[in-house]
Formats: C-alpha cells, structure tokens, sequence
C-alpha cells in the first residue's frame, strides 16, 4: 500500500526531545490557555487553568526539583496521577527532565498493574494517597522504588510530597532540557489488557514526533485549537500542538459512566473545536444530546478509537455537527496509533458491505504508513519479504510500519519477538487483527487474530471470523449484538454465537430465523448453534469489546 517512505530511527539522527513544542508554545502564545481542569463543586462547575507560559514554567520548576531530589535521566518513574493540572505539569516535567514515565490504565485491576510494576522496574512512584495505599496494599514495585512522591496529599504512605521538593529545590534559571537519541526510551504505555496480557510498550521521542506530525497533517489540527480530552494520553497532545486542552470531570478509565451535561458544559465555555471519544462515550453523548435537542456547532471534528464505533451511535451524534463536521474513526493500537482512517460520511456509504459480512472499513492508511495483510499463522516470523503480502481481498493478519510503530515491548522479548517482524533498519508489527485491503487500498477488519474460529465440525475445516459473522447476525431486529465463540461436541470444533436480545423473544423462533439468515451468507453457513446470553461481558474502558474468552466458557457449559 503505498511506497515504503517509512523514516528508520538510528541513534545517529539528530537529538530532540517532544517538550521542544510546549517551549515554542509558551514562546509564541504564552497568554493563551493550555489547559483547563473542569470539577463539580456542590452545584457548580469550576474551571482551574493554565496558560503556555505557566504550563512550561511549572514544568520547568518540577523537572528541576526532581532532578536535585536525585532522579536523572534514564530513571523510570510510575506516574498514577488523576487527569489534573498536576498531570498536565508532572508529564511535561519528566520527559523534559529525560525520567522514563510510566502510564497504565487503573482499570486493568489489581493483579495486573502488580504485574506491570514488577516488569518494568520503576525507580520511583508519583501519585495521588490513593495510589500510595495501594502501593503499600499490594506490594507494588517493592524491589526497585527509590523515591516515593506524593501529589495532591499528605506524605501519610511514606515518602515526600512534591510541594515539599519544590521547596527545598526552588529553580534560579532556565531549566535545561534534556536533549535525546530520539530512538532512545521515553516513556512506557502499558496496553490495557482487555484482549490479553498487559504489556510494556517501549515509546520513543520518535514515535510522539511521528504521531504529532499525523495530528497537523492528516487531521489538520492546528495550533489554537481547543480539545475536549476524555483521554489522559491524548490530551497531553493538546500543549504539544499548541491546542488548549480541556478535561471533564469524569472518570476516564469508565467513560460510560461520564455526566453528559458536564461534557456538553465544557465543549460549550470554551468553544471546543476537537473531541476525543472512544464509542461508548460516543453512544452516551448522541443519546443525551437527542434527549436535550443539542446542537454542537463549534466542533471540527470528533475522533473516535478504542474499538469500531457502531453505525447508530455516529449517526446519532452526528445530528449535533454542522455539515462540515464528522466523526473520524481511527484504527491502531498503543504500540501503533494511529495507522488508518475514515471519515462517517465516507463510513456510512459502507454499511451495506458491512451487514453483508464484508468487515469493517476502517479507512485508508495515514500518510507514511505502509499496510500490509499476511497469512494467518503463530509462528515467529524475523524476517520481512514482499513474498510474504496476500493479494487484495485475501483476509489474513494486518502488519503495518511507520514512524509512530513501537519497535519493541518493554523486558518482553518472546512477546516482542511474536509481534515484530525485521524489515530493513526498522521492525514491521503484527497487529493481532485479521483484515483486508480491497482493489482500492482501504483496509477492512476482520476481527482478533484470536477470536477467529477454525471448525472442524464440518466435511471440510472452515475459518469464520468475529466481525463478519457478528455483523450479519446483528441485521436481525431481535439481537443487540452477538459474538462468535467455539465449543467442542464431540470433540469436534464447532462455531456457535452468543446472543444478547433486544428484549424477550422466543428462543426458538428466533433460532430458527437466525439459522435461516445464517445459510444466506458464506461466511455464516454452516452456523446452527446460538445461545442467549442477557449481559455480554465487556471491558470497562470502551464499552464495546466484548470478552469473547469468557462467553466461550459459558457457552461450553451450556452445550
């Protein structure tokens, strides 16, 4: 798809470091607003807010501090700090000091986030008292931790807290910023974990600057801008593009729990003209707005990712755009973010192939990207080779490089050797997705390399494969949404879908009509085993992958 034009990271290219744009921001427009804090207090909404200036001048003070605590560059630190002005600041201030921070979703659980800890090794913990007592609480880091920092508390779990260090280490000058390999270690972005083990993503200067380059160019966002950010990692975005970023009060590891009203609130005061919005965010916003009447005539654009977004809730939001507006759907991964795109204009015109089994179009690649489709396999492949790319049409798994594609996960290297593929100076990543690109060169999903079914309960073996499968089921009136999972019956491989209803309905009648729309379509034939199950298991963050491996269990149990 597309030449490789793919810019290789040696340790020999120029030094940099991303904080490079905030310093010009503050240059440029240091009166103008960088970020907004949004809290409910009692019945009012309040606003905290700082400006380019404060923001790099308040880094600057915190990397010094940091840096005359005892931390220097190489160090990783885990940052668990609630989306604040604070987190804002303390981010800025270690990539400018060269500290290697360490970012995880809270809501991967307990056992998980002990996991993360004891694999990445972390020199020091900055976080909020609630994230102290769990330290201590789950033994998080016990072995490496050198400095303890404490953020919005008391030092009541050990410790410092960071008002003390700033005050014992007051900053005279400008700080210096440390200036990188940009192939060298920034910062570690733990996956969340919904679709398997959490791992370390190893993220350089390189990637961000690659990512940054995507946000100007291929979104067209530019400086002056104000974004309402629903996501941590991607509001820290906003300052390097010299976009005021603007937070809600609400929980971003469960935005299906967010208030509508406070979002619509913010988007409103400060005119926004971006919003990130995974798509349960999406759905909860289109509803209210309907509910409300609302219109949001401010907004350029609305990027969704996470998971597909499905068709009813961009239409639903759409209402509250102007013409010009729409809802961006993104696809990528932390280790690769973002790779393609597709705007809900463009997206619409898709949904007949999509409710045909046809997958879902997630778009053409992002400029410098290349995208490719390999055979289904496990097995490690070390080796690129052009040989290796299926033809159009031919669903096998997505490999893509770019600048923004990690090169390696983080003390994982079985896990690094399984999902990286040597091409030239750099390393292409499996995606674990199944796709394919058509005649035109956009890419349509297919679904987790893991969720697909290979049944042997047929004459001959057949792959069935989540989205397509699930799409078609979905087009009946009486199905919320589907899953495709296996069973084994007499020892055998069989494909089965679990269904969540609409409302009451007669198993049978509707099992013998879902058998009926199954032998319609190639893809579904030779499925005639359903269950109904009336609360999918989902994943917390996006409200929209559904735990497949659990249904599986219970579909067994069910047999």
């Amino acid at each position: 798809m597309g030449k490789n034009n793919v810019t290789p990271t040696t340790s020999k290219q120029a030094d940099g470091n991303l904080c490079r744009h905030l310093q010009t921001a503050a240059k440029k427009t240091p009166k103008k607003l960088a970020v907004s804090v949004q809290k409910k207090a009692f019945s009012q909404l309040t606003y905290q807010e700082m400006t380019f200036s404060e923001l790099h001048h308040s880094s600057d003070d915190i990397a010094h501090a940091l840096t005359e605590y005892g931390l220097k560059p190489g160090d990783k630190a885990v940052l668990m700090v609630k989306p604040s002005i604070a987190f804002f600041c303390l981010t800025f201030a270690l990539f400018k000091a060269g500290i290697i921070p360490i970012l995880v979703d809270p809501g991967m659980g307990v056992k998980n986030l002990k996991q993360c800890f004891e694999e990445s090794q972390p020199d020091a913990f900055i976080g909020i008292p609630k994230a102290h007592l769990a330290r201590l609480l789950f033994s998080w880091g016990k072995q490496s931790l050198k400095y303890i920092i404490n953020v919005d508390g008391p030092a009541c779990f050990g410790g410092k807290q960071l008002n003390t260090i700033l005050k014992k280490y007051p900053r005279t000058k400008r700080f210096k910023i440390e200036q990188l390999k940009i192939d060298q270690l920034a910062a570690i972005l733990f996956t969340s974990g919904s679709t398997g083990i959490p791992k370390g993503v190893e993220y350089t200067h390189h990637m961000f600057e690659a990512q940054i380059k995507v946000l100007q160019k291929d979104y067209r966002i530019k400086s002056g801008e104000a974004d309402l950010a629903t996501f941590p990692l991607f509001s820290l975005f906003g300052p390097a593009l010299g976009m005021a970023s603007i937070v809600p009060d609400m929980d971003a590891s469960q935005p299906i729990k967010a208030n509508p009203d406070y979002i619509f609130a913010a988007i409103e005061r400060y005119q926004c003209t971006n919003l990130f919005a995974n798509p349960a965010l999406l759905s909860l916003l289109g509803q209210a707005g309907k509910q409300k009447q609302l219109s949001l005539p401010s907004l350029k654009r609305v990027i969704s990712a996470g998971a597909p977004a499905t068709i009813s809730s961009i239409k639903l939001f759409s209402e509250m755009l102007t013409q010009d507006a729409q809802v961006i759907n993104s696809y990528g991964a932390t280790e690769s973010l973002p790779i393609s795109k597709i705007g809900s204009k463009q997206l619409l015109k898709t949904t007949s192939i999509t409710d045909q089994g046809g997958g879902i179009c997630v778009g053409e690649a992002v400029k410098n990207v290349d995208i490719k489709i390999i055979a289904i396999t496990d097995q490690v492949i070390t080796q690129w080779d052009d040989s290796l790319a299926l033809a159009p049409f031919e669903i096998g798994e997505i490999v893509v490089k770019a600048a923004q594609v990690s090169q390696a996960y983080y003390r994982r290297e079985q896990a690094t050797e399984q999902a990286k593929i040597q091409d030239g100076p750099i390393k292409r990543h499996r995606m674990g997705d199944l796709g394919y690109l058509d005649e035109h060169g956009k890419l349509w999903m297919c679904g987790r390399k893991a969720h697909q079914v290979l049944s042997t309960h047929l004459k001959e073996p057949k792959a069935y494969y989540s989205i397509p499968c699930e799409r078609i089921i979905n087009t009946h009136k009486s199905v919320k949404r589907s899953a495709l999972v296996n069973v084994l019956i007499n020892e055998k491989v069989t494909p089965a879908i679990c269904i969540e209803p609409q409302s009451n309905i007669s198993q049978t009648s509707l099992f013998s009509q879902l058998t009926e729309l199954a032998e319609q379509h190639t893809q579904t034939q030779g499925i005639s085993l359903f269950f109904i199950h009336k609360k999918f298991p989902m994943d917390i963050r996006h409200n929209a992958k559904i735990f497949r491996e659990k249904l599986a269990q219970w579909a067994q149990q069910h047999v």
